[in-house]
């Protein structure tokens, strides 16, 4: 298990991708990705919405740590073909969360996975983006009140990543 200190948490308000706060910009950008992942409701929801698949996608069914609407919930648990449930608590990455993730990369070609958190999915996009193959996938995953980060996996971004979790 791997916990955020609380020195950490400005770090990460910084996006490590590209940041976008237009839905049509993103939307554009996203489609000619291979594989997306999803990290949160409120992103997973507009993708989906929009009729973009991700590979797969991790939610709690919170937005902002409130419960999502029955809309956003209904659409989001339409989605997979497997549904893997694990235990996180704000702040963390549990070791069920960061063995879900893994484990949906092992099966990437298989496709269409929902992971869903009971607790919070808030440290998930690091899981993501540290543990995906080099330069095939593209996480999403929003920032509060600000807008969207889209992080390609290359080296530099999971470098910067593994310093972050390297602290925790």
């Amino acid at each position: 298990m791997r916990l955020l200190p609380d020195e950490l948490r400005d770090k990460l308000k910084k996006p490590i991708g590209k940041f976008f706060v237009d839905e049509r910009e993103l939307l554009s950008f996203l489609k000619n990705e291979k594989y997306i992942v999803s990290v949160g409701d409120q992103v997973t929801y507009t993708l989906l919405k929009n009729n973009i698949l991700p590979i797969f996608c991790v939610v709690d069914f919170k937005i902002q740590r409130n419960i999502c609407s029955p809309l956003f919930k209904k659409l989001i648990k339409s989605f997979g073909k497997k549904t893997v449930k694990v235990k996180n608590l704000q702040g963390e990455i549990s070791d069920e969360l960061w063995n879900a993730i893994k484990n949906a990369y092992d099966v990437l070609e298989k496709g269409f996975l929902r992971i869903e958190v009971v607790g919070e999915e808030d440290m998930a996009s690091l899981a993501a983006i540290f543990l995906a193959p080099r330069n095939d996938v593209t996480i999403i995953y929003g920032l509060p009140d600000k807008g969207v980060v889209v992080v390609k996996t290359t080296d530099e971004n999971k470098l910067k990543v593994k310093e972050v979790l390297d602290e925790m």
